[in-house]
């Protein structure tokens, strides 16, 4: 079965590439397209794409903003960023916002099919120099505060390699442990982080650490 897309950019020619790309790709079927996140908000509760693409910088609300409204609504919607900005506040606000994925829109079609699919199996895909960002707040020295210093050092292992994009079952192959076990994991780190969701744990966490350093 393919896999439901809406679109939400407000540049037009742009809207227009990603449309014809998604109707020519079998993997993927449209689901609709819109200039603003005004336009989007009222319809996609109810068209329920598996993804939605989402822009940044948006007119009026902005897709983070967008985002942060949406999710609630379409806890089963997976929202990916495709934008120009490569900075971390963009980045961990968006995640926080409930994004699952942040791709930069020069990603080529083949990585953004695969990301597509990656996202809608269970993944977190990033563009590389964007996962490098993340992982690299884990290595920054200090600790993290408001609830983080809870979390044990299986918990650490797990919620960086949830970081790093990796599916609930790559993690358990990684650290040897079974796909429960992980969940009961991830579980415990959303309850001491207080978040809902991957993106925000990861966001929550590589945004401490990112500001923590020693003075």
């Amino acid at each position: 079965m393919s896999i439901g897309v809406s679109i939400v950019e407000d540049d037009a020619p742009i809207r227009e590439i990603l449309v014809n790309w998604i109707k020519r790709t079998p993997e993927f079927r449209l689901i609709s397209d819109f200039g603003s996140a005004e336009r989007a908000i009222p319809k996609l509760p109810s068209q329920k794409p598996a993804i939605a693409l989402m822009d940044i910088n948006l007119p009026g609300m902005s897709g983070i903003e967008c985002v942060s409204q949406l999710k609630s609504l379409m806890p089963q919607t997976q929202f990916v960023m495709l934008t120009v900005y490569e900075d971390a506040d963009h980045l961990f606000n968006a995640l926080a916002a409930g994004a699952s994925g942040y791709l930069l829109k020069r990603t080529t079609y083949e990585e953004l099919s695969a990301a597509l699919k990656e996202v809608h199996g269970g993944g977190s895909p990033m563009s590389s120099n964007i996962a490098r960002k993340v992982v690299q707040s884990f290595h920054r020295p200090g600790t993290p505060s408001g609830g983080s210093e809870d979390l044990t050092p299986r918990e650490r292992e797990v919620l960086h390699l949830l970081a790093c994009g990796d599916l609930y079952k790559e993690i358990a192959e990684h650290l040897e442990i079974s796909v429960p076990t992980v969940n009961t994991h991830i579980r415990r780190i959303y309850e001491k982080l207080h978040v809902r969701s991957r993106g925000q744990a990861v966001a929550k966490y590589a945004h401490i650490s990112t500001m923590q350093e020693p003075v």
